[in-house]
């Protein structure tokens, strides 16, 4: 396989100026948005004193952002995708200018950090599933994976820069600063989107009650085999087998080393996933694509179950960043997959549910992770059963579910209409 096969494919950047503009958008407005996490917990921190208070802004956050995304699926079917992109970023922009002008006043109030997060979640919630549904119209068919790709390198990049460029920034002039950056980062991000046209969605649903548009959504998911397997498939990685609880402990009692050990455990993953997407040329030229899937899912089970039996720490980071490259190509081919196989109606609610789900299925996980090594009183054993489980739940789905194993990117999608989906059942 020649080396540009290999390295992630740029030629939906090279054929759309359309998908060029929502890149860049998406590049600098991962930094952003890291710059602010991290600068909100800082100051929440710093005026609290409190992880409690910290832990309960990114609670109100999570929660603000899981009904924003179940209303901008909706919204997404409903109105011009591009107003709302543009809509919902500048109330998001207003909300982040706030929080810039609340951490330099001499007595920043701690009130407004929360009522901020859950403006910002709502209205981030809001813009996502547009932004997703978008996609598919700005780039070719064929290139639908090499666009996910493409899009997950940006949030890699923004996962590794951002945080540390926070805690600079914050460390240096101040939280205010990494507020006021994120916000002129949305503004540029406004003038990106701007010359977009307009994306209006196929077969609105303005006659629809919200409720029946996201019931037609979730019906849609329940006759398509495919779309309803990459959801499933994705609970049994990060529900059944997510790490991430565990690394405190094991980096500080089974590894016997120190906040820095811990880190180390928090990064691998992040180099992995950020090495997978850098080659991911060929997840956009694999027919199989379903089976590649479920290879990449089996991938991060068995890492998992080797990272829990792993001898010594650099054993551990290895089979981490095995599981973070395994995670990335299935992140890639499952957006592909997902957006091929949903009609453009139904582009936005179907996307909304699949963000939700990536939202909130590593908390779920990390809460489950937790529990069974309180129950078993082995982090390490936790681990080991997590990653089990997982490969048994997606032995489980691949012999249950044909039409998934079975899935391409390289036909026409047959799935129109749910009736249609169906009977691919």
């Amino acid at each position: 396989m020649r080396l540009g096969e290999v390295v992630v494919d740029v030629a939906p950047l090279k054929a759309s100026r359309d998908f060029r503009l929502v890149f860049a958008t998406q590049a600098i407005s991962m930094i952003g948005t890291h710059l602010t996490s991290v600068a909100a917990s800082l100051q929440v921190y710093a005026l609290t004193g409190s992880t409690v208070q910290v832990g309960l802004m990114s609670l109100v956050l999570g929660l603000s952002l899981l009904v924003g995304l179940v209303a901008g699926g909706v919204l997404a079917d409903r109105v011009d995708r591009r107003r709302v992109m543009l809509v919902t970023r500048s109330i998001t922009a207003v909300v982040v200018a706030g929080l810039a002008v609340n951490a330099a006043l001499p007595d920043p109030k701690v009130w407004f950090v929360f009522v901020a997060a859950v403006l910002a979640g709502g209205t981030a919630g809001l813009g996502g599933p547009a932004m997703m549904a978008a996609t598919p119209s700005l780039v070719q068919p064929g290139q639908l994976a090499a666009a996910g790709a493409l899009t997950t390198l940006t949030a890699q990049l923004g996962g590794m820069i951002g945080p540390s460029l926070a805690g600079v920034i914050a460390a240096g002039p101040g939280v205010a600063m990494c507020f006021a950056i994120d916000a002129a980062v949305y503004v540029v991000g406004l003038a990106l989107l701007a010359p977009l046209p307009a994306l209006p969605p196929e077969g609105t649903v303005e006659a629809q009650h919200p409720l029946k548009a996201m019931t037609e959504g979730l019906r849609f998911l329940r006759g398509n085999q495919v779309v309803s397997g990459l959801l499933l498939i994705d609970v049994c990685a990060v529900v059944f087998a997510m790490p991430y609880a565990l690394f405190p402990e094991l980096g500080t009692e089974h590894f016997g080393g120190g906040p820095s050990t811990v880190g180390l455990l928090y990064t691998a993953p992040a180099v992995g996933s950020f090495f997978g997407a850098l080659t991911s040329g060929w997840t956009g030229r694999v027919h199989h694509t379903g089976r590649a899937l479920i290879g990449a899912v089996a991938v991060w089970g068995v890492a998992i179950v080797c990272f829990g039996l792993s001898p010594n720490l650099w054993a551990a980071l290895a089979f981490l960043a095995l599981a973070g490259l395994g995670d990335t190509a299935s992140e890639i081919l499952r957006r592909a997959l997902l957006q091929h196989y949903t009609p453009d109606r139904l582009q936005g609610r179907v996307g909304s549910l699949w963000l939700a789900q990536a939202t909130a299925g590593p908390s779920v996980g990390n809460l489950e992770a937790g529990l069974v090594a309180r129950a078993l009183g082995s982090s390490a054993g936790a681990a080991v059963l997590g990653g089990v489980v997982c490969l048994a739940g997606l032995a489980t789905l691949a012999v249950a579910m044909p039409g998934l194993r079975k899935a391409t990117l390289h036909e026409p999608s047959d799935a129109e209409e749910p009736a249609d989906s169906t009977e691919k059942t």
